[in-house]
């Protein structure tokens, strides 16, 4: 069934596919439309869970920890400030091994007070323990959704679904939704081992000692590493499904067969954009290769190597910044290809700051400035004013 759906209200329709039980949340622009349409459909009936209104996100965050304790498919977002405020609260729930999803709305930390796009607020969470998928368009976070909940329940940790704010989260484009007898195909319910009951009481997240610490935060690893490994897996059963496939990394050739001397990575609706602004270069006799770079967390090192490492020089666009530094993707990159001997020229942009558009005209900058020996440094900046 095609239609034309709000990002936002994408992310509603997939939690209700998804037959989640519980949910949860505190309303923050730009997030709020999320869990209003949710609020209605659990109000009308139409989707069979409790929405359990709270005051605050952390306690937003704490009500799907309990309710995923009990073994129940839980959901929440949140954006910004309100991730912030559930920080401790992501802890737990990673550390409790929980498989909650969550939408997270990227906007801009304040002051000065913003409330659009800027991915800064996700990647401060990036040593959780959460999983994070970013998404490029509307389909992307239908389909993300029901794969994150495939991948949380695999490896039990929680996953955040990430959008950014406005130029996905309130703009209307076609998708196809799935019916829910293909989604019940594809994400049966969730059979827990452990579960909160009454009838068999015993202790959950007690202290651990030196003794055990290290223990426990070798299991979380190795459940990133499973993530890793099971996510291609759980990609083509959901292709074999619907018929639509979601890598971590999509490498997007200019050419059928010929590699371009320049790579440019993008995540997010960034892509979209750098999608037009290569196709025209390409017509101008300028080919650039994109890579569509889906996860941080868990980050697929030995695909970035594979697909990156034949490339001489690598343009990455951040929509985020890590103060002292410079784009976290990019470092993240960096730090990937580094192992390799011959390993290409990164050069690290950062652009969208805030909301501030990304047009195909600051694309194509970038490219310029990466095809024209500019010292790559920590950190280049892309539509400043000067």
């Amino acid at each position: 069934m095609r239609r034309v759906v709000e990002g936002s209200h994408a992310v509603s329709h997939a939690v209700d596919l998804a037959r989640v039980r519980v949910i949860s949340a505190y309303p923050i622009t730009p997030q709020t439309h999320i869990v209003e349409r949710l609020a209605e459909l659990v109000a009308d009936g139409v989707l069979d869970a409790r929405f359990i209104r709270v005051e605050s996100e952390h306690s937003a965050m704490a009500a799907v920890i309990g309710a995923a304790s009990a073994g129940v498919r839980s959901f929440t977002a949140s954006s910004s400030h309100g991730l912030a405020l559930m920080h401790e609260m992501l802890h737990w729930a990673a550390g409790a091994r929980l498989p909650i999803v969550m939408a997270e709305v990227n906007r801009a930390m304040g002051p000065g007070w913003n409330i659009w796009a800027d991915q800064t607020d996700s990647l401060s969470q990036r040593d959780t323990g959460w999983l994070q998928f970013y998404c490029e368009d509307v389909q992307d976070v239908i389909d993300t959704i029901l794969i994150a909940y495939r991948v949380a329940e695999r490896v039990s940790l929680p996953v955040m679904v990430v959008l950014d704010a406005f130029f996905l989260s309130h703009t209307y484009e076609p998708a196809d939704l799935p019916e829910h007898a293909d989604v019940d195909e594809f994400l049966p319910p969730w059979e827990p081992v452990e579960v909160l009951d009454p009838a068999e009481p015993r202790a959950f997240n007690q202290l651990a000692s030196p003794e055990f610490y290290m223990e426990f935060r070798h299991k979380m690893q190795q459940a990133m590493d499973e993530a890793l490994a099971a996510y291609p897996e759980i990609d083509r059963a959901f292709a074999a499904r619907f018929g639509r496939t979601h890598p971590l990394v999509e490498h997007i050739p200019a050419e059928d067969g010929a590699r371009a001397p320049l790579a440019l990575v993008t995540t997010g609706t960034i892509t979209s954009t750098a999608r037009a602004a290569l196709a025209e270069l390409r017509d101008r006799g300028t080919p650039v290769d994109l890579v569509k770079l889906r996860a941080l967390r868990p980050f697929p090192q030995d695909e970035i190597r594979r697909v990156l490492g034949p490339y001489g020089r690598v343009a990455v666009i951040d929509r985020n910044l890590s103060f002292g530094y410079g784009g976290i993707f990019a470092q993240e990159i960096r730090a990937a290809l580094s192992s390799l001997a011959d390993r290409p020229v990164v050069y690290p942009f950062v652009a969208g700051l805030g909301g501030r558009d990304v047009t195909p005209d600051t694309v194509r900058a970038v490219v310029d400035r990466a095809l024209d020996d500019e010292p790559p440094g920590d950190i280049l900046w892309a539509g400043l004013k000067e």
